[in-house]
């Protein structure tokens, strides 16, 4: 595809850069279309124009219409490649109304992520992606029962989990005295969701009974950085900007439970399940070990030129969704920049991520981002992981919502390629 990308000019009408639109001759060259054909599927809203501020009477045309058009172009003339290629990347499959990517940014409900990590609380983005009002979020939080005490010979294994570990321990149990988290009506599910945020905010802090009522961020910055109140900001930020990333595997596998008419426990614990594989939220194990391998910022050259050298991956770079770069990792690293500016960990994220950008080409992701906090504020280990599954959280028990309103299950057919079964011959 070939999009003009000029000096940054903003089009108003329609919230877009110039970088994201294209001139009439690209769009019908794409679309292997004449330009009277083009004008005529603007003038049938399949494809939205602006006016060009760069030349008179002259309009361009939006890049992200223009591709999706082209995808149902492609389907209509080989419709099997519709579920050959849907589960891989490919068309949506399920229609929500929780997160839009469109290449540059991340939206939850129609607000920018990274707007919403500087401006809002874990609290209030959650009753946001919830029920699409931020106003509810002390209605709905300030409900939330502590729950039960947990008996000691329970808090011994727990102690001895991983904060991951604890929540796959301990949401089952608090699921066997919540008859309440049977209520599919979406106010309620997010009162359960609150429930299942505030104990595993506890758990994760290390502590496995109900003590002094705190916010999500707050109450990790008490128990991780108690003389560092100012990290609580960082740490509310990594929260929201984890919160949702539309279907994911994680929440592919959260929404496939929700259909079921199982309980958010059960939906959360499913997504914690799927978030743990180093090719989803697991990566955060391999960048922190990429951390651990450098040391020191003065060594980030020569640990990525032997990691080349020897064909291994260097983990936390790019997104597919994300041409330009993962904005999420991106504000992480304008956060822990601005926060931390002279911790090692903060120098020796710039210095991998500078090496990174020179030899790879390739932008810090939010792998990355939850990396480089965790190093510079020198979290517990597995913090990003942590964080990871916290925020993701959220955006679980949103599908979940979805999924109880949809009332339809997910059962996807399979094309079969095994042996053809054998013909069956009667006995006369």
């Amino acid at each position: 595809m070939s999009i003009l990308i000029m000096e940054s000019i903003y089009y108003p009408e329609l919230n877009l850069d110039l970088a994201l639109t294209m001139n009439a001759s690209d769009a019908a060259t794409e679309l292997r279309i004449t330009r009277q054909t083009l004008y005529a599927y603007v003038s049938r809203g399949l494809i939205r124009s602006v006016a060009d501020d760069t030349a008179k009477r002259t309009r361009r045309y939006v890049a992200a219409d223009i591709r999706q058009l082209k995808q149902r172009h492609e389907i209509a003339r080989d419709p099997s490649q519709v579920v050959h290629g849907a589960l891989d990347w490919g068309v949506p499959i399920r229609d929500s109304a929780l997160t839009h990517i469109d290449g540059s940014h991340c939206w939850f409900r129609g607000r920018d992520c990274v707007d919403l990590a500087r401006k809002c609380t874990v609290e209030q983005t959650a009753a946001w992606i919830w029920l699409g009002d931020e106003a509810q979020a002390n209605a709905i939080f300030d409900a939330t029962p502590y729950g039960e005490r947990t008996d000691e010979g329970l808090r011994r294994i727990l102690r001895d989990l991983s904060p991951i570990e604890r929540f796959q321990v301990a949401l089952p149990l608090m699921a066997a005295n919540d008859l309440e988290a049977y209520d599919f009506r979406p106010r309620h599910v997010a009162g359960t969701g609150a429930r299942i945020l505030n104990r595993m905010a506890r758990l994760a802090a290390g502590e496995t009974d109900p003590n002094v009522r705190a916010g999500i961020a707050e109450t990790l910055q008490a128990a991780w950085l108690p003389a560092r109140p100012e990290s609580e900001a960082l740490l509310r930020a990594a929260l929201i900007l984890c919160a949702d990333h539309e279907l994911n595997v994680s929440s592919f596998t959260a929404r496939c439970v929700a259909s079921a008419c199982s309980s958010p426990y059960a939906v959360v614990n499913a997504g914690l399940a799927a978030l743990q594989g180093h090719k989803h939220g697991g990566s955060t194990e391999r960048v922190a070990a990429l951390f651990r391998e450098c040391g020191e910022p003065e060594h980030a050259r020569r640990v990525l030129a032997q990691r080349l050298r020897r064909g291994d991956t260097v983990p936390g770079f790019g997104h597919a969704l994300y041409p330009e770069g993962d904005p999420r990792g991106r504000a992480l690293m304008e956060l822990v920049g601005a926060t931390c500016p002279d911790a090692t960990g903060t120098r020796l994220a710039v210095a991998l991520a500078d090496e990174a950008r020179s030899v790879l080409h390739e932008e810090p992701n939010v792998d990355f981002g939850l990396c480089a906090l965790s190093a510079a504020l020198s979290l517990p280990d597995g913090a990003p992981l942590t964080l990871f599954a916290l925020g993701r959280t959220i955006g679980w028990i949103g599908h979940a919502i979805e999924e109880y309103q949809a009332d339809t299950l997910i059962r996807p057919r399979a094309r079969y390629i095994g042996r053809q079964p054998e013909s069956v011959v009667s006995e006369p």
